[in-house]
């Protein structure tokens, strides 16, 4: 059996976010973003999702760029293959630079289709084994901590895993003392997205008398030396996320001593075929990892559950459920958590149904390419 594609299509989506989201780099509440809908020659539908924001503040990737990529130059590579393995998706896409996130979406969608040609789970397809994965929340920057206090018991009142907390300079240790005094017990970490140097070692050094599971990419965005140094200096857990790219980046982390655990983000990455990669060598390195999120709509979301099946990731990810977010979701049903604990579906390819008046209502643009 193999994959011959027939008609690409790019939906560019507008949702707005539930509440504001506040990081180091600053707020927003509109994601704006691409599905992409592949068609194959017997009509299997297959779903990726762009998880690029706005501007560039992440990374380098931008909705734009990701659309002038995935139209002018990685769909074309795509036409007239017949792809027997979702996995040659990366090699074909080899002879563009960088660009992880309008391949991942790509990738993700032809991965979705093969899981369906062959009539089973996502989850299956990549090899996973879990039938119920763990999750966790991520809460943004707050105007005050009172404001943050409330939703972190609110979110260990509904169970979640563990709490991710985002953290800049002058919003950090103390606001965490005060967090950690009143939820002794509860599974934290820190998020810092790159906001602190070498120069606030002492300053970070104050965090391992809080017990946090991690603190995550406390350093630049493409550094893993430097981190290397205040990982020696801290008995805090570094985790990297922005940092790691590719598998090559990951090994060079482990290597160096940069990092105890890894966030692997499908669409940082390039998809579910290099993530699979970064799994399985933090596996044979003993290197825990979790599946970061990027506050994906439904189709994201999906992509995230079924790559957390796999064995090695052993701290609860990102995925929390639809409405945390989201008023709508675009996909039937939507994603459910109960007590921290998403129950993975069973359905041929990523599980969930497009919810089509749903993407109707939150589409801007259509671009139909025949392929």
């Amino acid at each position: 059996m193999t994959i011959s594609l027939k008609q690409i299509k790019l939906h560019r989506l507008k949702m707005m976010l539930n509440d504001p989201f506040t990081t180091s780099f600053g707020t927003f509440q509109e994601k704006e973003f691409f599905i992409i809908e592949m068609i194959d020659e017997d009509g299997i539908r297959g779903y990726g999702e762009s998880v690029a924001f706005s501007s560039p503040w992440y990374s380098e990737e931008t909705v734009e760029t990701n659309f002038h990529m995935m139209k002018d130059f990685l769909i074309p590579l795509l036409k007239k293959k017949v792809i027997a393995h979702p996995n040659e998706v990366e090699q074909i896409f080899s002879p563009i630079k960088r660009n992880n996130m309008a391949k991942s979406a790509l990738e993700g969608a032809v991965w979705d289709v093969y899981a369906k040609q062959k009539q089973i789970p996502l989850a299956e397809a990549l090899g996973g084994t879990k039938r119920q994965i763990e999750v966790g929340i991520s809460l943004g920057i707050e105007p005050t901590v009172k404001d943050l206090l409330k939703k972190v018991e609110t979110y260990v009142q509904e169970g979640y895993k563990r709490i991710k907390i985002k953290i800049k300079p002058g919003y950090d240790v103390d606001m965490l003392r005060e967090v950690r005094r009143h939820f002794p017990d509860t599974p934290i970490m820190a998020d810092a997205n790159s906001a602190y140097s070498l120069a606030d070692l002492e300053h970070l050094r104050k965090l391992d008398e809080l017990n946090l599971m991690m603190i995550e990419q406390p350093l630049a965005h493409d550094d893993i030396v430097d981190h290397a140094t205040l990982q020696a200096a801290l008995r805090t857990p570094v985790c990297l996320d922005e940092s790691i790219h590719s598998l090559e980046d990951a090994r060079k982390a482990i290597e160096l001593g940069s990092c105890k655990i890894i966030n692997i983000k499908i669409g940082r990455v390039g998809g579910l075929t290099e993530s699979k990669k970064i799994h399985d060598l933090a596996k044979e390195k003993g290197i825990d990892v979790w599946c970061g999120g990027m506050l994906e709509a439904g189709i994201g979301r999906a992509h995230n559950i079924a790559l957390t099946t796999l064995s090695q990731f052993v701290l609860p990810g990102d995925t929390a459920g639809s409405s945390r977010y989201w008023k709508k979701d675009i996909i039937k049903p939507e994603v459910e958590v109960e007590n921290g604990i998403i129950h993975v579906p069973n359905k041929p390819g990523i599980g969930y149904e497009m919810d089509e008046e749903a993407l109707k209502e939150f589409t801007v643009a259509t671009e139909t390419i025949h392929v």
